[in-house]
């Protein structure tokens, strides 16, 4: 319930019949909000009630149709009237605050109806069929998604389980957010009137859960005040102390940061630019990082300078300009219009020095993404189409899940791990420690899809993010290319070709738990191991770990030792190879390098007149050529049949083997010799030397073995060459 906060303006039930279309300043919510915490001034009353709002409201969008605001204001009036706040003023004036906050960030009118609403379900005898039957669908929507769960029915977890309700509601519709966030700035301002103890507990959970999610639906105008109001409570001293440092730097005579503005002006002028030069006082928070990193703070260190334009391109014109004619610091340059935040920010930064030493950090925008960078989500006003038979009835049923072209990765990956979170302490505690996490990274999947994952994620992570549960049937995983481990951390850009296996008995290993980054991928990881017991409980068990390639290797291999299939062919080395300059001469194929037609190949003679044959790209031939022995000239004959050396990388899990000699019996292989090695960090690997019935038979036998599952890479041998050349 939202009534314990005070708020010092008291506004009348007029509403307006025809709302003045004057011309009037805009409210900067930054300005108000540092005012405020500046100093004791009253803000005065909300002139007309409605009025303000609806004045604020057609600044942004001239033509809306007021007619539900002012429906909305007379029940939202009526339906509170009686009720007041803890500071003894009429409960109404929360409601009108709020709008007041998401109208002046642009909200458009269905978010401004609901907000003036957003108490009434909550509150009042109002009820949502009410809300529905009299402002449709859309409307209710957004009032139950801010709509608090009733401590009487859950107890202790009423603010997790409402939090949980919150966030499926905002999937569907980003509004709801947007509303309880002005909800939450409007009481934080006027927090004053509650016990210590709990404006502590209010700010904690503002600072945890709040401002995290306002600075990923990129709304900085609600999230720098909500921040500074948090540190005035949590941390008084350093924000007395701040104070200090914001009131000294304003008495100054001098100001850098006007003289750096004015240079730019005149740079920009001179180069027939049209551009705004605004000074961007940081605000306490900013204030109190800076000092504690640069120690003593400098006059234009308590603010940026932002420049604004007309067009993108004006962006980059205003930054080849400021890095000819001033001094600029490269370390210093990011551009984000070339590559947004994950939250929508676009700006370049950059910064310029003087010759005295100050530095003007620089921030290059046009005034699109300057309402954006403010405002967020909030700026893209209604981005949602109702079905066509809908929009002819004028609703838009709530029970269905709409598109949201700008619900980002991070929303939909919270939406699923909170689906997952067995009870209302788990999905709080991990919601907040999910929202601490404050950078996204992007990772490509080879299929062109894409997957965005918090900074420090892992291939766990993107294994569980793409497949979901069916994540604990991942053997192993590629990145850019390379095999890599499950515990990889993944970086910007990478991409990431996740291996997966087929057994449907497949288990997550329990170290996994170590390397997964995510919620989704922990509470999956979590989930199955509680309903599976830990393998040391049973005696004789092996670690799960290891227990996919101890098994495959107990049940497979002979390690360091060939053997012998029954039944294979006898050996025909060198059936299929003759020597031009002597047709009878013996030949033998390289076991380094395992030549089959119709390679290019070289020979080397050995003792007792043999021709060694090797692929011409093979590391011996070079040692063997440089240390003088004669190449001898050798070429294909016979290629009816072959034999080929080969070795499969696999991931072990039971019945690998098995599966893999089927496939290559399939492909009229057969396998003279097979070895396989100890299996070392869950990988095994095998070495096969088979015979074909041609050479053509190669590349469909490398597919074959390849498409096995657990398998992740089969290619010819290539055994190390000798450290000396053969033997004459």
């Amino acid at each position: 319930m939202s009534a314990e906060a005070t708020n010092p303006a008291t506004p009348g039930p007029v509403v307006p019949s025809a709302p003045r279309r004057r011309s009037r300043p805009r409210i900067d919510l930054r300005r108000l909000g540092r005012a405020a915490l500046l100093g004791p001034a009253s803000r005065g009353r909300l002139p007309d009630a409605i009025g303000h709002v609806v004045e604020a409201h057609r600044a942004h969008h001239p033509d809306a149709d007021l007619e539900p605001l002012h429906r909305a204001y007379v029940l939202a009036e009526s339906s509170h009237r009686g009720q007041m706040r803890k500071s003894g003023e009429p409960y109404i004036t929360h409601p009108l605050a709020v709008t007041l906050i998401l109208a002046e960030l642009g909200a458009e009118t269905t978010a401004l109806t609901a907000s003036l609403l957003h108490d009434t379900v909550e509150d009042t005898d109002v009820t949502l069929d009410q809300v529905g039957e009299e402002f449709g669908a859309e409307v209710r929507y957004l009032v139950d998604g801010v709509t608090k769960l009733e401590k009487v029915d859950y107890g202790a977890a009423a603010e997790p389980e409402t939090f949980r309700k919150m966030l499926v509601a905002t999937g569907n519709d980003v509004r709801v957010m947007s509303i309880k966030l002005a909800d939450r700035l409007h009481n934080m301002r006027t927090l004053g009137v509650m016990r210590p103890e709990k404006q502590e507990r209010i700010a904690k959970v503002t600072r945890d859960v709040l401002i995290p999610l306002a600075e990923r639906l990129g709304v900085q105008a609600l999230k720098t005040e909500l921040e500074d109001l948090v540190f005035a409570i949590l941390h008084p001293e350093e924000y007395q102390h701040t104070r200090e440092l914001i009131v000294d730097n304003a008495s100054r005579a001098d100001d850098p940061l006007a003289e750096f503005a004015e240079a730019m002006r005149t740079v920009l002028r001179d180069a027939d630019i049209q551009a705004e030069v605004l000074i961007r006082p940081r605000h306490f928070v900013s204030v109190h990082r800076a000092s504690r990193k640069r120690g003593r703070m400098r006059g234009a260190d308590f603010g940026r300078l932002l420049v604004l334009v007309n067009e993108d391109a004006d962006c980059y014109a205003v930054l080849g300009e400021l890095h000819t004619c001033m001094t600029p610091v490269v370390s210093e340059f990011k551009d984000f219009i070339a590559v947004p935040k994950f939250n929508l920010y676009q700006s370049l930064h950059t910064a310029v020095a003087r010759e005295d030493g100050q530095v003007a950090e620089v921030l290059i925008r046009t005034h699109q993404m300057h309402k954006v960078a403010e405002a967020g989500v909030i700026a893209l006003g209604n981005p949602y189409t109702a079905p066509a038979e809908e929009q002819a009835r004028g609703r838009v049923p709530a029970d269905e899940e709409r598109v949201d072209p700008t619900r980002p990765g991070w929303l939909s990956r919270l939406l699923d791990w909170q689906e997952a979170a067995p009870d209302p302490d788990t999905f709080w505690s991990t919601l907040r420690e999910d929202l601490a996490q404050d950078r996204e990274i992007t990772v490509f999947r080879p299929d062109g899809g894409t997957l965005g994952l918090p900074d420090g994620a892992t291939c766990v992570d993107a294994a569980y993010a793409q497949y979901g549960e069916d994540a604990h049937a991942c053997i192993g995983a590629r990145v850019n290319g390379r095999l890599a481990t499950l515990s990889t951390v993944l970086r910007d850009g990478d991409t990431v070709q996740l291996l997966m296996g087929q057994d449907p008995a497949s288990e997550p290993s329990r170290e996994w738990l170590e390397h997964a980054h995510t919620p989704a991928a922990r509470i999956a990881i979590q989930r199955w191991l509680a309903t599976h017991p830990a393998p040391a409980e049973h005696e004789g068990a092996e670690p799960a770990e290891n227990s996919g390639a101890i098994k495959a290797a107990e049940a497979t291999a002979r390690p360091a030792a060939d053997t012998a299939t029954p039944g294979a062919p006898a050996p025909r080395p060198g059936a299929a190879i003759t020597v031009v300059d002597r047709p009878d001469a013996s030949v033998r194929l390289a076991g380094c390098c395992t030549p089959v037609p119709f390679d290019e190949v070289t020979g080397f003679a050995v003792r007792g007149g043999v021709v060694t044959v090797h692929r011409a790209e093979c590391s011996a031939v070079a040692r063997m050529a440089n240390a003088g022995r004669e190449e001898v000239d050798v070429r294909w004959g016979d290629t009816s049949g072959c034999r080929v050396t080969l070795v499969a990388e696999s991931f072990g899990r039971p019945h690998l083997l098995a599966d893999l000699t089927e496939a290559m019996a399939l492909e009229g292989a057969e396998i003279v010799s097979a070895t396989v090695e100890p299996p070392s960090q869950q990988r095994v690997r095998h070495t096969y030397t088979v015979q074909l019935p041609d050479a053509g038979h190669l590349p469909t036998l490398l597919r074959a073995m390849r498409n096995v599952p657990g398998v992740y890479d089969v290619g010819r041998a290539q055994h190390h060459a000798p450290a000396s050349p053969e033997p004459a």
